[in-house]
């Protein structure tokens, strides 16, 4: 008994402010934590797990249908569960793979977005004008000044 009063007092002078809860753990990388842990960027406004896992699902299989953007949505959305990497093991891979596909499709888009900005006539030479479409008016007579 005395042993453990000299070690509680020995712990209240090494830290003034003592847990109430003698059963904690200080553990700095576990999720368990004083905050709670939402999946989604609004908090406890936002939706349960279930909820969300519907809707990363949904998500991520209509970026496949040429709409990457939403690929970016599940990403910045559910950014709480890309922050904390143990949290929500089944939202993870939905939103970790809507962010690569987003990578990716950014990668790609930049890149051909700069090869016609930057490279142009240059580039491609005389059929430069059939890639453009700039002039299609002219090329079908649609323009009166021709």
């Amino acid at each position: 008994m005395e042993a453990s009063q000299s070690q509680a007092s020995a712990n209240a002078a090494l830290n003034p402010h003592p847990n109430p809860n003698s059963n904690y753990t200080n553990n700095s990388n576990s999720i368990l934590s004083s905050t709670p842990v939402w999946p989604t960027i609004d908090g406890p406004l936002g939706l349960s797990e279930e909820e969300s896992l519907a809707y990363a699902r949904r998500f991520y299989k209509f970026g496949y249908a040429l709409l990457p953007f939403l690929w970016a949505i599940n990403y910045f959305y559910f950014w709480p569960v890309l922050r904390h990497s143990r949290s929500f093991p089944r939202l993870r891979p939905y939103v970790v793979s809507s962010a690569i596909g987003f990578s990716v499709f950014s990668v790609i888009l930049s890149s051909w977005a700069l090869t016609f900005a930057i490279g142009g006539e240059h580039l491609f030479g005389s059929t430069w004008d059939q890639l453009v479409m700039y002039n299609v008016a002219d090329r079908l007579g649609l323009t009166g000044w021709s």
